[in-house]
């Protein structure tokens, strides 16, 4: 007759001691808000920042644009003006914060038909949630320029 022999399946209850009941959602909040925020804050600025800078190359391109199909002078400055303020409403930049420079390689009038001119725009987007506090808002800022070159066609000024 076989030899039969008993089993038992029951294992001895493990019990929890008292600092690992319920810490692991504690955890994962503290973790996740210490994680979550300043991603969450680097995602804001990445975006402001992106913003500017399409802002500020549309507002160089576009201007150089326009100085260089204008018919002259006075056209240009005009042109210029309408076509920044534009830009900034369109993108949501605050107008008069793009620093618009206008300049042309070599001597004499600037601009003239058959040179060169050269927009320049330049910015600083300021980072957002900064508290005035120990001058934070004056040098936490980002510069943002943006150059376009524009050939000027040779009978600028004469229509």
């Amino acid at each position: 007759m076989p030899r039969q022999t008993t089993r038992s399946d029951a294992r001895p209850a493990r019990t929890l001691g008292p600092a690992d009941e319920g810490s692991a959602s504690l955890e994962f909040l503290v973790a996740g808000l210490i994680l979550l925020v300043p991603i969450a804050y680097l995602a804001v600025v990445l975006g402001i920042v992106h913003t500017h800078a399409l802002a500020t190359q549309a507002t160089a391109r576009h201007v150089a644009r326009a100085i260089a199909v204008a018919s002259g002078p006075d056209a240009a400055d005009g042109s210029a003006a309408r076509i920044a303020q534009a830009i900034a409403d369109e993108y949501g930049v605050e107008p008069g914060t793009i620093d618009l420079r206008v300049s042309c390689p070599g001597a004499g009038v600037c601009p003239r038909a058959g040179g060169l001119v050269t927009v320049t725009a330049r910015t600083e987007v300021p980072l957002p949630l900064l508290p005035p506090v120990l001058g934070l808002d004056r040098w936490a800022r980002v510069p943002v320029d943006a150059v376009a070159v524009q050939r000027m066609s040779r009978l600028w000024g004469t229509r």
